[in-house]
């Protein structure tokens, strides 16, 4: 697929320059890099961003995902492979990203609120919320993997 348009971070520069600050900030916060990779990845799967699936895909394996943790996200929900937390994120990854038909369920709240601190389950909505955002700048402009 043809890109739309190929500037856009230039022509919207002060503001992605703000986005990609949000992101250096996720590395200095309390959730673990591996829960990140896996709730990024699964948002961008649901909302069929093939830049992020990508991109995110790459850097779980350079930083030492298990491949076929990867290769089961679309169903973690039957696979073994996660545990209650990475399972009450992914939840809430699915919840926040599909927000207008979810309504963000009390029982998904319940399993991050069981498995996440107060400052955790903040930084994770963060999250959720920063690759829905970049996943739907890229899919707009049809961005592909270099």
């Amino acid at each position: 697929m043809q890109p739309r348009q190929n500037n856009y971070f230039k022509l919207a520069e002060p503001g992605f320059k703000h986005l990609y600050a949000l992101e250096a900030a996720f590395k200095d916060g309390p959730l673990e890099p591996k829960l990140l990779h896996l709730i990024k990845l699964r948002a961008s799967l649901i909302n069929g961003c093939v830049y992020c699936i990508h991109r995110h895909t790459t850097e779980a394996l350079k930083d030492g995902e298990d491949s076929m943790r990867l290769y089961l996200l679309t169903g973690w929900r039957e696979a073994t492979l996660y545990s209650p937390r990475e399972r009450a994120a992914l939840a809430w990854t699915e919840a926040l990203t599909n927000v207008a038909q979810t309504g963000a369920p009390d029982d998904d709240w319940g399993l991050i609120e069981a498995a996440f601190t107060a400052e955790e389950r903040s930084w994770l909505s963060l999250a959720i919320g920063t690759i829905n955002l970049w996943n739907r700048v890229q899919v707009g402009f049809r961005a592909n993997p270099a």
